[in-house]
């Protein structure tokens, strides 16, 4: 017991530390020395009782430790864990520094109160024995399952590890394993980010000769991390303490486009900054990429710290010593610091934009450099690159501020002047060419490249005459002596052979300033011209046309009428050297007019010049075999096009024609010609909606197989500004575009992956229109991904499916559009829903797949009031998901409960007050059948409750009441139910397949067969007007009609003879033709595990639906009437079937004589039909089955189920789609089946109706055949 006292008090007095260090940071160095005298006295009182020198800390340690253990089990937050972890590192640092303290100023004779008393091994014992304990109790917590434990010990690890001072090597092998493993392989990111803090401080102790082969150092793991961790707060730690050497600065480097702008703006604020002593440890390249990328960033904080780097850069430039220049000014050195600034750029190579962007930024963050500038007539005598790049950005910036005072003071030369300063450096420019082409002439090999030295000093010619000619287009021209001596100089410029390309440009922006119009700018430029195709010109013909060019009211008349652009000889008259020689001055002539229509905004008819450059230039260049020639002409025939519509009209065909076969950069430059002429344009390029529409899935179809990136990235950029801009509107284009901007071959596309991130969600949040088109593609987009995310390969990455529907359901959400407050919008993801849970009906469908949708409906955002009928949709799905599709995992079963219960809940007072007698539509029919289930007969029992009947049953759940849904086993979804009846039907199937149509049109399978009292209501007033009016006229407007559904709700009038009961169909001016195809027997249902995706649309749509379609055709020539008679009934029914016989058999497939209603129907209901995929026709058997039989139904039928012998499949579509009418127009000859959705498999053995070949259409671009 007298033991444990002093245990005790030991524990108490430790305590009392501990719980002082956690209330200040102030008090860490007065309890580290309290804390100290504890442990000293400690192994004092062991040392005197073992009579030894080397003492025993078990005791502390041992309570030491059980105030650490408090504090790594604590949740990270709280900050007062934050300063015991603080105050633990400090005693560590402590304890190490008294015990170099007490070994430096020990004497051997002289007792000291020290826990490094003794020898050297003894003090080097008691000294690590403490650090060691704790270390590796410490690191036993790296793999504890508790992450708060792990993170706590790997952040005190972390605050220790610099002051762990001398520890053993296999301490420090097993804390660098540890530390390797937690920084690359925790699943938490704050702990891998403190490992990787840990560890950078290893760096320093690891010998790389001591590695074994194949083991990464912790450099090298480090740099992994900066570069692949998913976390950027783990690629920032890394980045904060990796340190900054030759080896590493590549990949420092990198982080400037990293994802996270906190990540690029701790590269140039808390890297680069403080840490490069000198930006010429840098090359030019890097200085150049780390400049554009940052000043270049979207991020303004990025900016803000980019800008601050490059004021750095400024300050160590300046403090550098300067050579002497030619020129002397009282601006205190700060021009000659700029000059010597910009030496750190490429400015007679691409570098000079750069180098301009440098300045401008440090204009902002430092004004009063530019005003300090004065401009003596020795600093143009002796212009350098750096120096004119210096005047230009001076200039512009004055412009730009409106600091003409700064202008004014810095003593600018005037335009004269200035256009003496033009000549001279004209002059050097061709005294440099001149021993360019001496140099050339000595050498043997002419197409040997020239001297270093020659080329240099050419490049640096070319950049200060091109930028004084930027800086002559900002003068002011007032002065005309000054403006003729400038157009001379210009003009002579632009006449010279031998001139370099970038400068024409330079050139022409000179007189596009100077002259008058752009008349006589095109005037001038067909004179050079003319000039270089003929050089035999006589001189002074010459220098009196060029009095005649300065003066500026020259008009066209001057030109001679007798010149002209055709050569004097023809090209088949040439030797070799003079064809060549020719191509060159073609090609310059071709460069020269190619940048004067580049500014020239008026049109071709107004400049009758043009024609003569058109004709005997570009079109000669067009037919061209050559590249580089063909390229040019077909820009310059693009450009011409943008100021001639009918060039355009009539040049079309000629650049769609040479897309496929062309090289790369020659299919670069034609698809910025169609983009920009379609733009331009619109519709006007073609005469027939047909055509654009062609050109449009021709450009898209070049899209899903071209491999070239370039090409890739300028059709995915055209192809977006056409839907941006509302000239496309078709859901393939956005398909396309969503499939190639997750695609993993376009990864590595920059380009095409920044275009279409951008254009998303522009395009979807812009409008609610936009986001119902995206979501209309969604599930079939959603099968493309995931079957690519199937077939990737080892070096491929791609989104998962998952994320790639997050992303849709992300750009489809109402609350992110512009037009929020619109119905439209707020039924999207409403829409989304029902088409997710369309798809979870197909059994079929992989677990993976279901758990990816049935994530996706918990992320959708429900918004109300939503449209009747497609909250009845959505109402009746999701009541009997779970009972017809039993899904197998119940994690799935138990999120499509949730989503129905917020459904129920939310939308629960809606659903109450719907009337749902009114949807016993067509499409209600339809999509019950889809589900598996006979529709409830609500309208029969509204007629059986008199005058105000009662709410019918809803179906939500609930709402539910027993014994009013019919649900029969044959059409349930489970899995583990069997149906015998389907059974039989299947092997029926087969034997029909087998033996050809039945013999019998007796159903094989039930048929419900309803009284006369419980039939249906007819449709509304607009259908019965349709019909054969006769006796029954008055009877039909004596009954309530059905309320017609809200326009949301898609009727295909098709369907509208299976509704109505046999008198009904008696009355109809069809004849005996009808009786015979609604008599057409149903075919078998197959077997529930069957699957064929086309056959599904046809299931519920017997013969007698084409009978709409074909008055639809019609309705567009003959205006419908109110009453139609009962004689004229066949007439017209006969003249409609005529006429539309052709459509009718290109869209249906059958050729079976089918009668028409009298009157054609409401156009409003026939073009919303259309919006559904039309329906496989029935097989030629089973019309001539029904042809023979006359026995009409008993009663009233419903339409059966199932009637055309196929298990119904489903389809990532909550409606059927017919084509539009100018789809129907397109498909002259008859439509193949849908295609099955990628994923299924067939469904059915029976073979599919062959559809008889098709004479290939002439028109396949539209109209514009390949030349």
């Amino acid at each position: 017991m007298a033991g444990a006292e002093p245990t005790q008090e030991l524990q108490a007095s430790v305590a009392a530390i501990f719980e002082q260090a956690q209330t200040s940071l102030a008090n860490h160095r007065k309890n580290c020395v309290a804390l100290y005298k504890f442990h000293v006295s400690t192994v004092d009182k062991k040392k005197s009782k073992k009579k030894s020198g080397s003492g025993d800390q078990t005791a502390f340690i041992g309570i030491f430790l059980d105030m650490v253990s408090r504090v790594v089990a604590v949740k990270k937050g709280p900050a007062t864990v934050d300063r015991v972890i603080k105050f633990i590192a400090q005693y560590v640092r402590f304890v190490n520094e008294k015990a170099l303290e007490e070994k430096a100023k020990r004497q051997p004779q002289v007792p000291t109160n020290s826990i490094s008393s003794g020898s050297a091994d003894e003090d080097d014992t008691v000294a690590s024995v403490f650090v060691s304990t704790i270390l590796e109790w410490l690191v036993q917590g790296f793999v504890a399952k508790n992450k708060n434990v792990r993170y706590e010990t790997v952040h005190l690890v972390a605050e220790m590890i610099s002051f762990l001072g001398e520890i053993d090597e296999d301490s420090y092998l097993s804390l660098r394993e540890s530390l390797i493993e937690r920084s690359t392989c925790d699943k938490e990111s704050t702990i891998r980010a403190q490992a990787v803090s840990a560890l950078a401080r290893l760096i320093g102790s690891e010998d790389p000769s001591e590695l074994q082969d194949g083991e990464k150092s912790i450099l090298d793991v480090l740099l992994d991390v900066m570069n692949s961790d998913p976390a950027p707060e783990v690629r920032r730690a890394a980045l904060l303490h990796v340190p900054l050497t030759a080896v590493t600065l590549p990949s420092v480097l990198t982080r400037t486009r990293d994802v996270d702008a906190v990540t690029r703006k701790l590269v140039y604020a808390s890297v680069l900054t403080p840490r490069l002593e000198h930006p010429r440890h840098l090359s030019v390249a890097q200085r150049e990429q780390l400049v554009q990328t940052g000043l270049g960033d979207r991020e303004p904080a990025v900016r803000l710290a980019a800008g601050k780097m490059v004021a750095a850069w400024f300050e160590l430039v300046l403090a550098d010593p300067v050579e002497d220049l030619p020129w002397t000014g009282d601006d205190g050195g700060i021009m000659a610091g700029l000059i010597a600034f910009l030496t750190l750029f490429d400015v007679v190579g691409p570098g000079e934009a750069v180098a301009v962007d440098a300045l401008l930024s440090l204009a902002g963050s430092r004004a009063d450099v530019f005003d300090v500038f004065v401009f003596s007539e020795e600093y143009w005598r002796n212009l350098t690159p750096e120096s004119a790049v210096l005047a230009r950005a001076f200039l512009e910036r004055s412009l730009t501020d409106k600091r003409e005072d700064r202008l004014e003071s810095a003593s600018l030369p005037v335009v004269t002047a200035f256009a003496f300063h033009i000549q001279e450096a004209y002059n050097q420019l061709l005294a440099a060419l001149d021993d360019a082409e001496v140099a050339r002439s000595l050498n043997d090999n002419p197409d040997d490249e020239l001297p270093e030295d020659i080329e240099e000093e050419l490049a640096k010619r070319e950049v200060i005459l091109g930028e004084l000619l930027r800086m002559a287009v900002k003068l002011d021209y007032m002065d005309e002596i000054g403006r003729r001596k400038v157009y001379t100089v210009t003009r002579d410029m632009l006449a010279h052979p031998q001139l370099p390309p970038g400068l024409i440009d330079r050139c022409l922006d000179v007189l596009k300033e100077i002259m008058p119009t752009e008349r006589e700018l095109i005037r001038v430029v067909v004179e050079i011209v003319m000039d270089l195709r003929e050089p035999e010109e006589e001189e002074g013909e010459n220098n009196e046309q060029e009095q005649e060019l300065t003066r500026s009211d020259i008009t066209q008349s001057t030109l001679r009428k007798e010149r002209s652009m055709r050569r004097a000889k023809d090209r088949q008259e040439m030797t070799a050297e003079e064809a060549a020689s020719a191509d060159l001055v073609d090609m310059r002539c071709l460069t020269l007019v190619i940048s004067m229509l580049e500014r020239v905004h008026g049109n071709f008819e107004d400049n009758s010049t043009l024609e003569g450059i058109l004709a005997d230039l570009i079109i000669p260049a067009v037919r061209r075999k050559e590249v580089g020639i063909r390229e040019k002409g077909l820009v310059g025939l693009g450009l011409c096009c943008l100021i001639a519509k009918s060039i355009a009209i009539k040049s079309l065909q000629l650049f769609l024609s040479q897309i496929q076969n062309a090289p790369e950069q020659l299919k670069f430059k034609i698809l910025q010609i169609v983009f920009d002429l379609m733009v331009m344009y619109d519709r006007q390029l073609w005469g027939r909606e047909e055509d654009g529409q062609a050109i449009l899935t021709f450009l898209v179809d070049t899209l899903d197989v071209e491999e070239s990136p370039v090409v890739q990235a300028v059709l995915c950029v055209g192809l977006a500004k056409l839907l941006l801009a509302g000239l496309a509107q078709d859901p393939k284009i956005i398909k396309s575009l969503l499939l190639a901007y997750v695609s993993p071959f376009t990864a590595n596309n920059a380009e095409l992956r920044q275009c279409l991130s951008y254009f998303f969600s522009v395009y979807c949040y812009s409008s609610a229109d936009n986001q119902s088109r995206l979501r209309t593609i969604f599930m079939s987009a959603f099968d493309e991904v995931t079957r690519m995310h199937d077939e990737l390969e080892e070096d491929q990455t791609m989104i998962s499916p998952q994320q790639f529907g997050l992303l849709v359901v992300d750009w489809t959400d109402s609350r992110k559009a512009a037009e929020t407050a619109t119905q439209a919008s707020r039924r999207i993801h409403a829409e989304l829903a029902v088409d997710i849970l369309v798809a979870l009906y197909d059994s079929d469908r992989r677990s993976e797949d279901q758990e990816v949708l049935c994530t996706l409906l918990g992320h959708l955002h429900l918004e109300g009031p939503l449209a009747a009928p497609l909250l009845v949709k959505l109402s009746v799905l999701l009541k009997h998901i779970q009972t017809q599709c039993a899904f197998d995992d119940q994690t799935l079963d138990k999120a499509i409960g949730r989503f129905k219960n917020r459904v129920t809940t939310q939308f629960e007072a809606d659903l109450t007050e719907v009337d749902w007698a009114e949807y016993g539509t067509p499409e209600m029919q339809e999509l019950y059948e889809f589900i598996g289930i006979d529709m409830p007969d609500w309208a029969s029992e509204k007629e059986k409750a008199g005058s105000r009947p009662a709410t019918p049953e809803s179906p939500i759940p609930s709402k539910s009441r027993k014994g009013k849904e019919k649900a029969p086993p044959r059409r349930s979804r489970s899995k583990s139910a069997p149906a015998p009846v389907e059974d039989t039907d299947q092997d029926s199937d087969d034997a029909e397949d087998d033996e050809g149509p039945p013999p019998s049109p007796t159903p094989m399978r039930k048929v419900s067969v309803e009284p006369p009292e419980r039939q249906p209501s007819p449709p509304p007033e607009s259908e019965s007007e349709q019909e054969g009016g006769g006796e029954d006229e008055e009877e039909e407007d004596a009954r309530p009609p059905t309320p017609s559904p809200k326009p949301k709700a898609k009727k295909a009038p098709a369907r509208r003879s299976r509704s109505k009961p046999e008198s009904e169909t008696e009355q109809e001016g069809g004849g005996e033709d009808e009786e015979e195809e609604d008599a057409r027997p149903p075919t078998p249902s197959p077997k529930p595990k069957a699957k064929k995706a086309p056959a599904r649309r046809s299931r519920s749509k017997p013969a007698p639906s084409e009978k709409p379609e074909a008055a639809s055709d019609e309705e567009v020539k003959v205006a419908p009437k109110p009453r139609a008679s009962r004689a004229k009934a066949p007439a017209r029914a006969k003249r409609s079937q005529s006429k539309g016989a052709k459509r009718e058999s290109d869209h249906s497939g059958d050729e079976t004589p089918v009668s028409v209603p009298p009157a054609a129907a409401p156009r409003k209901s026939t073009r919303r039909s259309r919006s559904k995929n039309p329906p496989p026709p029935p097989p030629e058997e089973d019309l001539d089955s029904n042809a023979e039989n006359d026995t009409p139904p008993l009663g009233p039928v419903t339409p059966p189920k199932n009637t055309n012998g196929r298990k119904r499949v489903r389809t990532p579509g909550a409606k059927l789609a017919l084509p539009s009418p100018a789809d129907k127009k397109r498909r002259k000859p008859a439509a193949a089946p849908a295609p099955a959705p990628v994923g299924t498999r067939r469904s059915s053995r029976r073979t599919p109706r062959e559809v008889a070949p098709v004479p290939a259409s002439d028109d396949e671009f539209g109209g514009y055949s390949e030349s």
